[in-house]
């Protein structure tokens, strides 16, 4: 395998499939069964899971909360969405390990670098939930965090689209999808690849990304072996 540690970050809005609000069960089975593959070739896995399918959809609604309130309510809605993975994976004969960027004890175990890094050498999957744990943060912003501080090899960003175009490929036709790009050329093309948090801390530690469609079976295992899925991002 090419990389030997990852670290997955995947929407709350992924876990919808074909549901119209929370988690679609078949969708969670597809990617427990995806981060299975993985693992079982001694792939170091951690995962950062936003809460979208939870949360946005009360956002939406213009029901006046703050928006430091609305983040902490966010940031529980992943929790809820790593306990269903955690659930899932474990069902599927894996370990698995949940962390939180608030302290929500005993439901899960505050992260730490330290405690993070030790369960993925006892070889569970690392879940990591509640975001960074402060408000006006996102989970990408999470994510790319996290696998700084847990020395992954690259950040594994799962979408519905198959990598990133030069324009949105829904409502053009002609926009090009790149396979590789540098951080410096996606940021003067001011190409929405993550939020600008998160694409400059991989910037500048040198992190690359790679944005891939998590939706298909089998991608995530194609990644992580080195073939040339989606679009990687490098420094």
């Amino acid at each position: 395998m090419k990389y030997k540690r990852i670290l997955l970050k995947l929407s709350g809005e992924s876990l919808l499939g074909n549901e119209q609000h929370g988690i679609d069960s078949q969708k969670l089975m597809s990617f427990a069964l995806d981060i299975k593959d993985v693992v079982l070739h001694d792939v170091g896995v951690g995962i950062v899971i936003g809460g979208g399918n939870i949360y946005r959809g009360m956002r939406n609604q213009d029901n006046g909360i703050d928006r430091v309130q609305g983040d902490y309510m966010g940031m529980l809605a992943t929790v809820i969405n790593g306990l269903a993975l955690q659930s899932e994976l474990e069902k599927q004969g894996l370990k698995a390990a949940l962390f939180s960027g608030i302290s929500v004890e005993p439901v899960c175990s505050f992260f730490t670098r330290k405690r993070a890094n030790q369960a993925i050498e006892k070889n569970k999957v690392v879940i990591i939930s509640g975001g960074i744990g402060n408000p006006f943060f996102t989970t990408d912003s999470a994510a790319a965090l996290r696998a700084l501080e847990m020395q992954a090899d690259v950040l594994l960003k799962g979408t519905r689209v198959d990598g990133i175009y030069s324009d949105d490929p829904e409502k053009n036709p002609n926009a090009v999808k790149f396979d590789s790009i540098s951080f410096d050329e996606a940021y003067h093309m001011h190409l929405n690849i993550m939020d600008l948090t998160a694409f400059t801390l991989c910037r500048d530690n040198n992190m690359p990304i790679i944005v891939f469609n998590m939706d298909k079976p089998g991608n995530l295992f194609k990644v992580v072996a080195g073939e040339k899925i989606g679009t990687l991002v490098y420094p």
